[in-house]
């Protein structure tokens, strides 16, 4: 067997059982995402080509209302860069250790996701597995997780009658369960205490319809300004 191939196969064999959960998660996601997509009469094609293309799921969940209301690309813009802006301070975290990724950076940066950010920020990858590989891995796996389980589920929206009531709530538990396990865990609280006491706050002066992006620019601005972390830091 060609050392390619059998570098490809350790990295393969060390970072699949680490992306498991993530399987578990986003593939009830993704099926959710894809009956709600069908629901609102976007088929597998689109799905696909959406989960596919952005990959962003929170905001795949958002732009399903986006794509029934009246056109507005400003806002579509403005909400897109608020829910995700959050790239930004895990990117930067990132930095040094995407070095190792070697010719697979630009994929790993591309299909860069909270979990797969989580994974490769705590992984210890053993010597004898290519780093490169391995990251190449955990975000390719993570990735088609999500794509499968929405294109399963535009297809099932299309051979089954759904309720959709309350799918729409499947990614917000999914961040409260992440947030909580992070809390749990420990260490420095201060990104999390940040973001709650943003959102309490705008969400008192703005009112639950329109505190959201209020709160984003809020955590975004307090992070640009109070952030003592190095540029090159791998840390979280």
């Amino acid at each position: 067997m060609p050392d390619t191939s059998i570098r490809a196969l350790r990295a393969f064999r060390a970072a699949f059982p680490l992306t498991l959960p993530v399987m578990a998660g986003f593939l009830f996601l993704g099926v959710s995402y894809g009956v709600l997509m069908h629901s609102i009469g976007l088929g597998a094609g689109w799905t696909f080509l959406t989960s596919w293309l952005v990959f962003a799921g929170s905001m795949q969940y958002i732009a399903i209302t986006l794509f029934v209301a009246s056109f507005n690309p400003l806002y579509a813009l403005a909400v897109t860069f608020m829910v995700n802006a959050r790239h930004v301070f895990y990117g930067v975290s990132m930095l040094g250790r995407l070095d190792k990724a070697g010719k697979f950076k630009p994929y790993v940066i591309f299909a860069m996701c909270d979990e797969t950010f989580s994974i490769l920020c705590t992984a210890d990858i053993p010597d004898h597995v290519d780093s490169g590989w391995f990251m190449f891995f955990v975000a390719f796996l993570n990735r088609w997780y999500w794509i499968t389980g929405s294109l399963l589920g535009a297809i099932l929206g299309s051979l089954i009658a759904f309720n959709t009531k309350g799918l729409d709530f499947s990614l917000t538990a999914l961040f409260a369960v992440i947030f909580l396990s992070q809390w749990l865990k420990g260490g420095n609280r201060r990104s999390a205490i940040t973001g709650v006491a943003c959102s309490a706050l705008c969400l008192a002066i703005f009112g639950p319809d329109g505190f959201i992006l209020p709160a984003m620019a809020l955590i975004l601005g307090v992070f640009i300004l109070f952030s003592n972390k190095p540029a090159g830091g791998e840390g979280r």
